[in-house]
């Protein structure tokens, strides 16, 4: 078994040859920065450590981060204004591919992408899906349950146990929009994986999942902020939680946080950097892009987050006490369900008004589900 010493040894490492004193990178006179956007907590952090101060240092280019909650409503409101202030975004994938069919993101020219570190050329090394019109995948990551360790003698072994508070108390926190939630209740109440999304895709399949999710909806804490499944895990305000794994795996290495987590069924999805319509900075957003995009820039940020890279070159490059605790290692594809992109990226915003409809009524079971006006 890998030790938690062994990690925190590597993650020292990494964080020491990353803050290395450096000359001062400052905005040119007259140039404004290039930004960068990403999800915040320890994925900012782990963009910061990877990329964005080596590119600093290699461009002698400034590069302002900000943080978001994801996807694309800002966006648009920057696009559609003709202000944009955003230059690359991390988006998870099917944001991505609704954005590019709306217009809001540029397209991205593959050939800027740098070959593998034995000449393999960057088409033939990326995995499936990561190459997109206004996209390039740069990680997988997995939705996964973690668990309270000191809430249960006998910790939880399925999904199902998610949804049941019977036998497994305390309360739960569910990230507060459709993906990954609809699935999973509708896997929770018998409905094999393969079949989900033809499930999900009836007004039928909606409701049923709906239910099954008014099992605990009183017992539930949404959150928005990746780093929240954690932070309430780690001060006993849930049982569970619904949480990308890489922030469980920060929190328990870096705090030792009684933390489990629980393999069965997690959603593997994709983090994707594009760049935003009409960007003041664009070309060099491209720029910022291809150098993120090597092999060995990916293989740093997963020693930091245990996200998977999305280069075949990549995955041999990360630290070998990190590689078990990716959601791509070996055995973890068993029983993982990889989000329908394409499905999402036509539904989401009808499912999401519906979802956010659904919050917000009284009552279980009362909302219509095959009306659109939220009311």
């Amino acid at each position: 078994m890998v030790s938690r010493a062994s990690i925190l040894g590597s993650l020292a490492i990494a964080v020491a040859v990353f803050s290395l004193p450096a000359s001062p990178v400052v905005a040119q006179v007259g140039k404004p920065p290039l930004t960068m956007v990403s999800f915040g907590g320890a994925f900012t952090r782990s963009q910061m450590l990877a990329y964005v101060v080596p590119y600093r240092e290699s461009a002698d280019r400034w590069v302002d981060v900000q943080d978001y909650t994801g996807g694309l409503d800002e966006i648009r409101r920057q696009v559609r204004s003709a202000n944009p202030r955003w230059d690359v975004v991390s988006l998870e994938l099917p944001d991505a591919i609704a954005g590019c069919a709306e217009g809001v993101l540029e397209p991205i020219d593959h050939a800027i992408l740098a070959p593998a570190p034995d000449g393999t050329p960057a088409n033939a090394d990326f995995y499936e899906v990561a190459l997109q019109d206004c996209g390039i995948g740069f990680d997988v990551f997995a939705t996964v349950v973690a668990y309270d360790e000191r809430r249960f003698s006998q910790p939880p072994a399925a999904l199902a146990d998610f949804f049941d508070l019977e036998r497994f108390p305390g309360r739960r926190a569910l990230q507060a929009r459709p993906q990954v939630n609809l699935e999973w209740a509708l896997i929770a109440d018998g409905v094999a994986p393969d079949d989900v999304y033809d499930v999900l895709g009836t007004d039928a399949g909606l409701a049923r999942a709906f239910g099954v999710l008014d099992r605990i909806r009183r017992d539930t804490v949404w959150w928005q902020r990746g780093e929240e499944p954690a932070e309430l895990l780690a001060s006993g305000e849930v049982a569970m939680a619904a949480a990308w794994n890489g922030r469980i795996f920060d929190e328990v290495e870096r705090r030792a946080s009684p933390i489990g987590i629980l393999w069965d069924h997690p959603v593997w999805n994709m983090d994707v950097w594009a760049i935003v319509k009409g960007a003041v900075n664009g070309g060099e957003a491209g720029e910022f892009i291809a150098f993120a995009t090597t092999a060995e820039r990916m293989a740093a940020q997963a020693d930091l987050i245990a996200y998977g890279p999305t280069r075949r070159s990549a995955d041999a490059l990360v630290d070998q006490a990190v590689q078990p605790f990716l959601p791509t290692a070996e055995g973890r594809a068993e029983g993982a369900i990889r989000i329908d992109y394409a499905w999402w990226a036509e539904r989401q915003a009808t499912i999401g008004r519906q979802f956010e409809a659904w919050l917000r009524s009284e009552d279980d079971l009362v909302y219509d589900f095959n009306r659109e006006d939220g009311n």
